[in-house]
């Protein structure tokens, strides 16, 4: 089935997976972007919020893990309809919301302006632009069109060059932004609806881990990425899935696991490995979970990552999520765009 782009293109009514092969496109675009838009140095700012829901709070995840060795100045993620108490008017709110209308960004925004702080949204439109534009606040325009998390590209990179353009983080990203293009580039040309399965990683991992429930396991800066693959699970395959954070499962979660051998065959338990950036100490609990996993899930994965830099592991990593999620709704038969459920609870939240 998943070599057979007719079918692809039949179930894929609207085109999830273009979105996702088209990747790097986004990554590239978000430099002029975020170069076209009215910000300018930001000076002191003591610590930074990251305000967003879903797909568009992903991106906060990943900049927090990724920047946590590069920054001197904290950096935190809500998803709350207000900010904390110590919020103020040397707190930096990164507002994101790919529609623009999301009720507990827009809610955050009002608070963060009460508090004075310093404010830059980033949408492909919607109220959130009206309130940057009314208030003479810097925001950043992506490209409307696209299912929020099929825009992670924008949002994600858009943050990055931001926060660059800012100057209140001074490392350098570019460097390894380059490599992850490079990266995600090659990934595409091997993992895209044209390759067939016996070449392709994503149409493979898709196959094994169908009719299972998928866990999956990331640690340090790889547990973003771990929640993306989850959220993906949620969204594009219309499965229940979860994740975990190594080492946190040894203190806990393998207990579950060593005691409940009917149900635990029903889950997929994937695990993500980075023999470069893995301590002898994760390496020891990663391997152990691995082996107990073998004997009570109904089927175990090690996922090793590819890239030299952190950028281009994380992306790595993303994206092959990204792929798998399509594939394993098209196996299932399911469009990987519709999110019914979402509209409906929106609808209701509208009325209030």
């Amino acid at each position: 089935m998943l070599d057979d782009l007719k079918i692809i293109s039949e179930i894929d009514k609207s085109e999830m997976l273009s979105a996702i092969e088209n990747f790097s496109k986004q990554i590239k675009e978000s430099k002029n972007i975020v170069e076209s838009s009215n910000i300018s140095n930001i000076y002191k700012v003591d610590n930074i919020i990251i305000s967003g829901m879903g797909a568009s709070a992903i991106s906060g995840d990943i900049i927090q893990s990724l920047y946590r060795g590069k920054s001197n100045i904290p950096i935190f993620v809500t998803r709350q309809y207000d900010l904390p108490k110590w919020a103020n008017k040397n707190t930096l709110v990164l507002s994101q919301s790919y529609s623009g209308n999301t009720e507990e960004t827009l809610s955050t925004f009002k608070n963060a302006y009460q508090k004075h702080c310093k404010i830059i949204g980033t949408s492909s439109g919607g109220k959130l632009q009206e309130y940057c534009e009314k208030r003479n606040i810097p925001h950043i325009k992506i490209p409307s069109g696209f299912q929020p998390r099929a825009a992670t590209g924008y949002m994600l990179f858009s943050l990055i060059h931001a926060i660059n353009k800012t100057g209140v983080v001074t490392y350098d990203f570019e460097p390894e932004i380059k490599e992850t293009i490079e990266q995600v580039e090659d990934f595409t040309r091997h993992n895209n609806r044209n390759v067939a399965e016996k070449e392709n990683l994503s149409k493979q991992i898709a196959k094994k881990i169908l009719n299972k429930t998928p866990r999956i396991y990331g640690w340090d800066f790889y547990t973003p990425i771990a929640k993306r693959w989850c959220t993906q699970f949620n969204e594009n395959s219309k499965i229940i899935s979860s994740f975990y954070e190594a080492s946190e499962a040894s203190h806990n979660d393998i207990v579950g696991w060593s005691a409940n051998p009917e149900s635990s065959k029903n889950y997929s338990c994937i695990i993500f490995r980075d023999h470069e950036d893995e301590s002898i100490y994760m390496t020891t609990h990663l391997n152990f979970m691995k082996e107990l996993f073998e004997g009570a899930a109904g089927t175990v994965i090690e996922i090793p990552v590819a890239g030299k830099k952190r950028l281009a592991k994380m992306m790595y990593l993303l994206q092959l999520g990204d792929f798998i999620s399509c594939y394993l709704a098209i196996l299932r038969k399911i469009d990987p765009t519709p999110v019914s459920v979402i509209i409906e609870l929106k609808e209701k939240l509208a009325k209030l």
